[in-house]
């Protein structure tokens, strides 16, 4: 396969276009494949703004045209294998069905072993009204929310599939993503992303497939303990709507995601190992999507699909703040799962056509900044912050929320006034009453410096609503490096709530990586029986 790299493109250029300039720079009229293996927008000089893609094609000669045409190589198509292991008999009990379960289970059915999912919540349909109605009315299912259910937090998200890990199953899991439903330019756009509403369906049918394959997948099913024997995994205890029951098993793999609270309790009662690790705490900033397309694009941008930001900068404190999920054509959402405790996220659809824009406003938070060695000090910090806001907010999951202009201080005069997107609804408040002093000191000065990188990211009327505290999950627990398992053996912690990804992509990775090494510890290879 030969590969074509920095093929450039106006923004009025269309794919057709692109296959004619790649035949005329080969010579032919024809190729035995055609396939776009990258394309990204490159807006570093407006208004000179243009698509830059890389195509892979099959055609004859392809070693004479490496040589010959520039930014070309010979590539070869890896196709991800599975570790060859024996089966065992009792199944695989995977708790927790968002990326990291899901995967986990997907790839341990898919070569041929028996696996049980558990999932706290409900499956995705009957959860998209829990939702709603929460945001509508603000009627709070603890067990069914934006947290809990199938497809886990990512499901009301922007979806996006970018990651700063380098690993070859994520062709994998863009493959697997594909097939079940996720729009075909994941596979090649440099920034790719599936949107809230491909979310949904695509985990309805990873479902789907892992029941055909033999797999269980079962709602309203809540790990409550762990059985042990010797220091091994012998059972998981389970709690449903018809009472509390044993699955006997070897291997517990926990999927749980970064709000399983409660689990985190169970597991340090057991005495799992644990630590603190750092995270972030901020709120959503909203700005209009017009306004940060002009920012991002000039006088391109009616041309040009909704723009995005990335943004981190470095405090005189030692703190770093950063922009994170950022959501263009957007929303934002109540995403509690506790009882009294308001939490916010963001989340788009694929169409992006949303007015505004919004994104994570993220202060780094250490262990360092709390005074005790406890594991969980982390969970207790984000929850005092969201029953913090919940005062402050009304107590009915009202969000607190501030102007630009007023958090900074300056002249409220914007012509770009925002209206906020948060449902059930916002109380406008001073944010110093939600947040420890050191957030809100570091969300001032973060906003004022990343205006230099981006003009207007501190328009006066702009709007900030929080808090945001569940980007990543506040806790580790421990696993070795080389098996993946506990410090209880057959127990492999797993994915974004263990605290080994961040996002979609990696937790989705570390689901597959999970599943290889349940077999390879618990299977003999086939060469050796």
């Amino acid at each position: 396969m030969l590969r074509i790299s920095d093929i450039k493109l106006g923004t009025d250029d269309t794919e057709s276009d692109l296959r004619k300039k790649v035949l005329k720079l080969l010579g032919v009229k024809n190729v035995k494949s055609f396939e776009i293996s990258k394309k990204s927008i490159d807006a570093r000089k407006k208004p000179d703004i243009h698509y830059v893609y890389s195509v892979d094609v099959e055609t004859d000669n392809e070693e004479y045209y490496a040589k010959k045409i520039k930014n070309s190589q010979i590539v070869k198509k890896k196709t991800y294998e599975f570790p060859k292991c024996g089966k065992f008999d009792k199944p695989v009990v995977i708790v927790g069905t968002g990326p990291a379960g899901l995967m986990c289970g997907l790839t341990l059915a898919q070569n041929g072993y028996k696996v049980i999912l558990l999932e706290r919540g409900k499956c995705v349909e009957e959860r998209m009204k829990d939702v709603e109605a929460f945001w509508e009315a603000g009627f709070l299912n603890p067990e069914s929310n934006v947290q809990f259910g199938e497809g886990g937090a990512g499901t009301f998200s922007d979806g996006k599939l970018t990651t700063g890990i380098k690993d070859f199953r994520i062709r994998k899991v863009l493959e697997e993503f594909h097939k079940h439903g996720a729009p075909k330019e994941i596979l090649y756009y440099s920034k790719p992303h599936v949107g809230t509403d491909n979310l949904s369906k695509m985990v309805a049918s990873i479902r789907s497939e892992i029941r055909k394959l033999g797999g269980e997948v079962r709602f309203s099913n809540k790990l409550v303990n762990v059985k042990t024997d010797n220091g091994e995994i012998c059972g998981a205890v389970v709690e449903s709507d018809s009472g509390e029951y044993v699955i006997e098993t070897n291997n517990i793999v926990l999927a749980i995601g970064h709000s399983a609270r409660d689990t985190f309790l169970m597991l340090q009662n057991r005495n799992i190992a644990m630590e603190q690790k750092s995270f972030s705490v901020g709120a959503r900033i909203e700005h209009s999507q017009e306004m940060i397309n002009k920012s991002q694009y000039g006088k391109a941008y009616k041309k040009l699909p909704a723009a995005d930001y990335k943004m981190a900068v470095h405090l005189e404190s030692g703190r770093g703040v950063y922009t994170f999920c950022m959501c263009p054509g957007g929303r934002i959402v109540a995403s509690a799962s506790e009882d009294g405790g308001v939490v916010t996220n963001g989340m788009s659809y694929f169409a992006r056509d949303g007015k505004n824009a919004n994104s994570a406003l993220l202060v780094n938070v250490t262990p360092s900044d709390f005074k005790t060695d406890d594991p969980l000090a982390g969970m207790y910090f984000q929850r005092e912050i969201e029953q913090r806001a919940f005062e402050v907010g009304g107590k009915n999951y009202n969000a607190p929320c501030q102007r630009v202009g007023d958090f900074l201080g300056t002249e409220s005069d914007s012509a770009n006034i925002v209206e906020p997107t948060y449902k059930p609804n916002v109380t406008w408040v001073n944010l110093d009453e939600v947040f420890p002093k050191f957030i809100t000191d570091s969300m001032r000065e973060g906003i004022v410096l990343m205006d230099n990188k981006l003009h207007g990211f501190a328009d006066s009327g702009a709007v900030i609503t929080g808090p945001e505290t569940r980007s990543s999950s506040p806790v580790r627990i421990i696993r070795d490096k080389k098996t993946m398992q506990s410090n209880i053996k057959g127990l492999y912690p797993c994915g974004e709530g263990a605290g080994y990804a961040g996002g979609i992509m990696s937790a989705a990775v570390d689901g597959i990586k999970t599943a290889e090494m349940v077999a390879i510890n618990n299977g003999r290879s086939k060469n050796e029986q």
